[in-house]
């Protein structure tokens, strides 16, 4: 009767105690003395009675009878009695669905797992010192063993002490012997488990307890993991906006440099940019949106609202300052191209501008005091038709310099517009050219009019030299011409270019014989006026009144530009080479980009057919994803490779490529989506593992609504229509009518699955919404419930209770957020657990 008297308000715990003790009295009976006669047939008769009775309980007892136990069958009558006791004390012992014995063991091992010197590992040794039982006890009741003054070599006072206060305490009787126990070398499994049992059923109020903490425990975590999840987001988000706000202005500075080394300079930056800081920045974004998308999916399987990031840190606002930042970087690699253009024509124009400038200056210089001479006045009227015929002499090599000062001019102007940054000095020195020009024009008039005025009076001049001097005058303008054209810097980007500057100046040295007959001719000119001065002994100083350009000067002038052209073939045969080079560089990056190019294409649209196809298990797919991931970025040193030769290409100022319509902007900006694209793709995989997990779907629930979806997604868009979508939703076997009430139904589930009313909806919303309408789920109802068993069945809740029901953590965490109990049976200390359950699910606020 005490036994059955520890089973307080458990159903057929009388029953047991009644059952057990009337097999062991039938025991006692048969084994002291076997029955014969006329009383053996009533003893087997009252048996039968009481087997039937057990029976009727659930008890299968095989191959025993009445005869057995009045014949006193030990063995068998041993059994029947192992089989009540299974069935009325162990077999409805379960721990998170384990069998009877293993759920025993699990509850053992749990309750002394904090206890020095017990490890609980089966049902015999384990539990010789005796320091198990003590523990169980010390867990539950502490006030009644003091667990520190145990010591482990003294088992027979360990257990003593268990069994007499379990007795004394617990009303569990003793079924074992201390002695026996430790005398045995392995303790009879079977008793050492009834008599644990009976532990078991007297603490199975506090089991109750501790079930209900777990599903509190595990309610909170999930909170607590989201709630860093959403920290950890917030984070990502700022530092990620913050680096945006901080590089766009940089790239949007458009301050001009004013040399080619430091737009050289900022052009390296901008590498740097590209290939050091941004891919970082790419892969935490890409994280971010995974992240993002995660942790939606653990609220939605958890019941929880959905996150709503702080103001300017959604995804979307993640991605419009994204946009912003790729629009600025664009405009600011195309402006430094056209600046490092500009500085370039810009140096070679200011170069060229010097040079004919100093030409220009060296030939003006004493011109115009030579036109201010009053010589003559008193000439003869041979030297003054000597001074007239140099003075058109003059006028005509003035007039062939008016095209180079047009041109200084043109050049100077030019320089303006291109906003050179010495303009000031460039336009100074025009001033001052065009103003010595004007001056000349004025000062010449002047003196033709003298001359023609004193003409009048003079009657011959030598013609002789002054046909010297008109042919002389232009070959000499001409040879100062050709010096400097082959002198000319010159500047190229193609072959064509540097072909066609080939072509002109053979075109050139072809003419260089015709302008040798020429010069013998000016100087066959020159040999007979020397003729006609030695044979009329003509007084002429030796000099020719009309030029002052000499045979020695012809011919020294006419020498350089003998030299000068070999080194003008060699200065374009280096440019040749140069361009041959360039031709090659385009040449490699086009042969690699119009490889990589086709192939980023590709593979995004296997990622595409992947993501929508259905072959194996999540697990399956997701590890076919990632073996495609791995072999995607094993593809990156080609990547690299082809960056270095767009490196080459740009730092050989190569601004075209015929080869390719493949740009390294199309290149980087393909390399970036096919990555976040197979990222997204994991993601999405992973994610629909969750949900199938959490919920509980096979794998062939998910494949039905995998090929379900996709056969309505025709357009193989990952997503589906309205229409489509109601479509899929008839097919598995929803009522969705054509009738008011049909059309409510579906506007009420097109609301959970397209919140954002966007009009399509994606697999994972429609897994989302199938694993609600098919799985069951923790609901605030429950938690609430399980806060009201550790509560002793009031309506609030103490901090003690808290604390001495939950991990320490968790605990704390209840009493940070529960708002006080204010109902008129509230105590001092008295916490709502109510509105904290609520809030758990999005009912209510924290």
């Amino acid at each position: 009767p005490a036994w059955g008297n520890t089973h307080q308000g458990r159903k057929g715990s009388e029953l047991f105690s009644n059952t057990f003790f009337f097999s062991l009295f039938l025991l006692g009976e048969r084994l002291a003395k076997p029955e014969r006669g006329k009383m053996r047939v009533h003893k087997i008769s009252n048996v039968n009675k009481a087997l039937d009775f057990i029976a009727s309980k659930g008890v299968k007892l095989v191959s025993i009878g009445a005869e057995e136990i009045v014949d006193g069958n030990v063995k068998m009558t041993l059994g029947m009695i192992w089989t009540i006791i299974l069935r009325f004390a162990i077999q409805d012992i379960s721990v998170e669905e384990t069998s009877a014995k293993e759920g025993l063991l699990l509850w053992c091992q749990r309750k002394t797992a904090p206890y020095k010197n017990v490890n609980i590992q089966n049902f015999h040794i384990s539990w010789k010192d005796g320091l198990g039982f003590c523990a169980l006890i010390h867990r539950h009741r502490p006030e009644l063993i003091d667990y520190g003054k145990l010591r482990k070599d003294d088992p027979l006072t360990n257990l003593n002490t268990a069994f007499d206060v379990a007795e004394k305490y617990l009303d569990i009787p003793k079924m074992l012997d201390a002695e026996d126990i430790v005398g045995t070398a392995r303790p009879d499994e079977k008793a050492i488990m009834t008599y644990v049992s009976s532990f078991y059923h007297a603490f199975s109020g506090a089991q109750k307890a501790e079930t209900a903490a777990n599903r509190i425990c595990k309610v909170l975590a999930v909170n607590q993991e989201n709630e860093q999840l959403m920290e950890d987001y917030e984070k990502l988000a700022s530092d990620l906006l913050e680096w945006i706000r901080r590089t766009i202005p940089w790239l949007e500075n458009r301050a001009p440099e004013n040399t080619m080394q430091a737009m050289q300079q900022k052009l390296e930056d901008f590498r740097d940019y590209r290939r050091l800081h941004k891919p970082p920045k790419v892969q935490e974004k890409c994280q971010l949106e995974i992240n993002f998308n995660t942790l939606q999916t653990k609220l939605r399987l958890s019941n929880r609202p959905a996150f709503m990031p702080s103001e300017g840190k959604m995804v979307s606002d993640i991605n419009n300052a994204w946009g912003g930042l790729e629009q600025a970087e664009k405009g600011y690699e195309e402006w430094l191209l056209n600046e490092i253009r500009r500085l370039e024509r810009l140096d070679h124009l200011a170069e060229k501008f010097r040079q004919k400038a100093s030409i220009h200056e060296s030939w003006t210089d004493g011109k115009e005091a030579m036109l201010q001479q009053k010589d003559y006045e008193t000439a003869t009227l041979s030297e003054i038709k000597a001074l007239l015929k140099k003075h058109e002499a003059f006028e005509s090599d003035l007039a062939a310099h008016q095209d180079r000062v047009e041109q200084i001019a043109a050049i100077a102007q030019e320089l303006n517009e291109l906003d050179y940054y010495d303009s000031p000095s460039v336009n100074a020195r025009c001033q001052k050219i065009c103003d010595q020009w004007d001056n000349l024009g004025a000062l010449t008039q002047k003196r033709r009019e003298a001359l023609e005025r004193t003409e009048k009076l003079l009657e011959t001049i030598d013609q002789l030299y002054l046909e010297y001097a008109k042919r002389a005058a232009p070959f000499n303008n001409w040879m100062e011409g050709a010096m400097e054209d082959l002198q000319d810097t010159f500047i190229v980007h193609t072959i064509e270019e540097i072909q066609g500057l080939t072509t002109a100046h053979e075109q050139f040295k072809a003419t260089l014989p015709d302008a040798d007959k020429e010069r013998q001719a000016i100087l066959g000119i020159h040999n007979e006026v020397s003729k006609i001065v030695q044979t009329y002994h003509v007084n002429m100083a030796g000099t020719n009144p009309y030029t002052t350009i000499t045979p020695h000067e012809i011919n020294g002038k006419w020498e350089h530009v003998r030299q000068l052209v070999p080194r003008r073939d060699q200065a374009l045969m280096e440019e040749h080479a140069r361009q041959q080079q360039n031709e090659r560089l385009r040449k490699q990056f086009g042969a690699q980009a119009n490889v990589i190019g086709p192939w980023i294409q590709t593979k995004m649209e296997e990622i595409g057919r992947i993501s929508i196809e259905m072959h194996g298990t999540l697990e399956d797919q997701l590890n076919h994803l990632r073996q495609y991931e791995k072999s995607i970025v094993n593809y990156k040193p080609k990547i690299d490779q082809l960056e270095g030769d767009h490196q080459q290409i740009q730092e050989a100022l190569i601004f075209d490529n015929k080869h390719t319509n493949y740009t390294m902007e199309h290149i980087r900006v393909g390399w970036e989506q096919l990555l976040t694209t197979i990222a997204r793709t994991i993601n999405e995989v992973e994610n629909q593992i969750l949900t199938r997990d959490a919920k509980g779907i096979s794998q062939e629930q998910m494949n039905e609504f995998r090929a379900s979806f996709n056969h309505f997604d025709r357009d193989h868009s990952g997503t589906l229509g309205p229409e489509e979508f109601k479509a899929c939703l008839i097919s598995l076997g929803y009522d969705i009518g054509n009738d008011a009430q049909g059309e409510a139904e579906f506007a009420r589930i097109m609301s959970i699955v397209d919140p954002n009313r966007l009009g399509v909806v994606t697999f994972q919303a429609f897994i989302d919404f199938m694993s609600r309408e098919t799985a069951d789920t923790d609901t605030a109802d429950q938690v609430m419930a399980s806060f009201k068993i550790l509560a002793g069945d009031k309506n609030y809740i103490t901090v003690d209770e808290l604390r001495r029901e939950l991990p320490p953590d968790q605990a704390e965490y209840c009493i940070a957020r529960m708002a006080p109990y204010n109902g008129r049976d509230a105590v001092p200390g008295a916490l709502d657990y109510m509105s904290f359950s609520t809030a758990l699910y999005g009912e209510s606020d924290l």
